[in-house]
């Protein structure tokens, strides 16, 4: 295994960061994908002592129909939800309550996280878990017996630390507009929110989607307060002043054709979501950052190296970083099937205003890798799995 350090390249004055609030349709899948992993780890652990194989990494979030109107209108046609992967699903003697376990998991979820859908009448949950592969449960099972796990792919893990300032903002907007004071202050704010930022040389600017609940509004004017109220409140709770805020752009007001919603949630009305579409473990989409595509929420968290490495490689950056060693830090890390997990084909970490020695960093990097077999229990009692930059 060869640890590279090398220098972060020259970074463009145009910044742009994008999340997906928790009640967007991809984040609806990611979530609930990654619940049920961490349900189904837990039963495992009760049962059976143990974290059998499984990956519930595919979710499809179908989106319903829906009469949003001034006062309140209905959902016409239910939203579908189908959660599908790989698990055991016999140890022991015993049979796994698989479907069980998906519904609770998913509509726990669901009415915790969205106040106005009708879990019983607006959703249908469809669970599709399957056996998993005899090859994949074969390499998954060197942790039961207590030795390294063996990588169940061949992929990458990428991480940075520490956020800018615009992706800091980009996190506060959203978590302040979904913060349970703030909705009690302004019930008509959906929890299906996304934030846009975009820094352009000394400009900032921000353009928020907001799923507005229709109950709440009485006619267009009333409308187009609450949307000024929204503007004025995060204006001054987060010292936006000099930052143009844009809420809802392609509203029109003359038409009245407006973002209204019954639930809060564009899923009630076709707007689909899907598993891996959304926000990265970092809680952002960070277009001009280090980046993996891959698909988190819901893989195993013992020898899933499409979940882990990820999570390791932001890990690191951040240790490193607080520690010292610099300002700045990229880690970047790679697997090979087969190969056991603390031992990555490359593993770079390219670094800005470095104030370590190579030898220190390396010895923190194999350090980090060695505690890799145990980073399951971080993921397992995390109160957000995807809590953005230790928030």
């Amino acid at each position: 295994m060869n640890i590279y350090i090398n220098n972060i390249d020259h970074i463009c004055t145009i910044e742009m960061v994008e999340r997906k609030g928790i009640g967007h349709p991809d984040t609806i899948c990611d979530q609930i994908a990654e619940e049920v992993s961490v349900e189904l780890c837990k039963y495992y652990l009760e049962e059976f002592g143990t974290i059998l194989h499984h990956n519930i990494d595919k979710a499809l979030l179908v989106g319903g129909q829906a009469k949003p109107k001034f006062k309140g209108g209905k959902i016409t046609q239910p939203i579908e939800l189908f959660i599908a992967g790989r698990a055991t699903l016999k140890a022991q003697g015993k049979t796994v309550p698989i479907d069980e376990i998906v519904q609770k998991t998913a509509k726990d979820w669901l009415k915790k996280h969205l106040r106005f859908l009708d879990i019983e009448k607006d959703i249908r949950i469809f669970p599709k878990i399957r056996e998993g592969s005899p090859e994949l449960v074969e390499l998954f099972q060197r942790f039961s017996t207590g030795e390294i796990p063996l990588a169940n792919d061949t992929s990458f893990g990428v991480g940075f630390y520490p956020p800018s300032s615009l992706e800091k903002k980009v996190l506060e907007i959203e978590n302040l507009l979904n913060n349970t004071k703030t909705k009690d202050k302004f019930p008509f704010i959906g929890e299906d929110i996304k934030v846009m930022g975009l820094k352009e040389g000394k400009s900032t600017q921000f353009t928020i989607a907001i799923a507005m609940v229709d109950r709440f509004m009485l006619h267009i004017e009333d409308y187009q307060s609450k949307i000024s109220s929204i503007k004025h409140f995060l204006s001054t709770s987060l010292e936006l002043k000099e930052a143009e805020i844009n809420i809802n752009t392609a509203d029109d007001y003359k038409k009245e054709s407006v973002y209204l919603t019954v639930s809060g949630t564009s899923a009630e009305n076709g707007d689909d979501g899907q598993v891996g579409r959304g926000n990265r473990i970092n809680g952002l989409i960070t277009p001009y950052r280090p980046m993996s595509l891959e698909a988190t929420a819901g893989k195993n968290p013992i020898s899933h190296v499409g979940k882990i490495y990820n999570y390791f490689a932001f890990e690191l950056s951040k240790e490193i970083c607080q520690l010292g060693f610099a300002d700045t830090a990229q880690v970047f890390i790679v697997s090979k099937i087969g190969m056991p997990i603390t031992e990555p084909t490359i593993l770079e970490i390219k670094l800005d205003h470095r104030n370590a020695s190579n030898e220190d960093i390396q010895k923190l990097a194999r350090k980090k890798l060695e505690e890799l077999p145990q980073i399951w229990k971080k993921i397992l009692n995390a109160p957000n799995p995807f809590e953005p930059f230790g928030n």
